[in-house]
């Protein structure tokens, strides 16, 4: 719960790939048992961000729209969310489910979101044996500076 006593927010960090929707899964089934809501936030690189496109030959290219931009990354982020919507099984009541897309660094804008956040959940990121011991990036940056708690939801282990 809030200080103003509604029901709390799930913010879940998602970017199409496998881990992300097992932690969509995760913040949906932690926002039933506990009365909340999800907000699903893709992050992504805006134009001016892409620095190596101001030099060079490559500088002749045009940067893409923004808001072309944002609205595919929207796109994207939706149709992932109605996916797993549709593709779990529930044993509760679904509840309310946001989706946003956000400019930025992955890490920088989870770790902002989660000042007004109950939770925030992201996927394990690791590639290979040794990879997957280790925390990714974003997942590294949430642990270290969110606001709130932070879930990391493993990719399930091979039996």
């Amino acid at each position: 719960m809030t200080d103003n006593g509604q029901a709390g927010v799930i913010v879940c960090g998602i970017d199409g790939s496998h881990g992300s929707r097992l932690a969509l899964q995760e913040a949906i089934r932690t926002a039933a048992r506990r009365g909340g809501r999800v907000r699903a936030v893709a992050v992504y690189e805006p134009p001016e961000m892409w620095a190596a496109w101001g030099y060079g030959s490559a500088s002749a290219i045009p940067l893409p729209d923004p808001d072309t931009l944002r609205d595919e990354e929207l796109g994207a982020a939706r149709a992932m969310v109605d996916d797993v919507l549709e593709q779990t099984e529930w044993d509760a009541a679904l509840p309310e489910v946001t989706v946003e897309a956000v400019p930025g660094r992955p890490a920088e804008v989870l770790v902002d979101l989660s000042r007004g956040a109950d939770e925030l959940v992201v996927g394990h990121r690791g590639r290979g044996a040794f990879g997957s011991m280790m925390l990714g990036s974003v997942g590294l940056g949430c642990v270290l500076h969110a606001s709130c708690p932070v879930t990391v939801v493993p990719e399930p282990v091979a039996a």
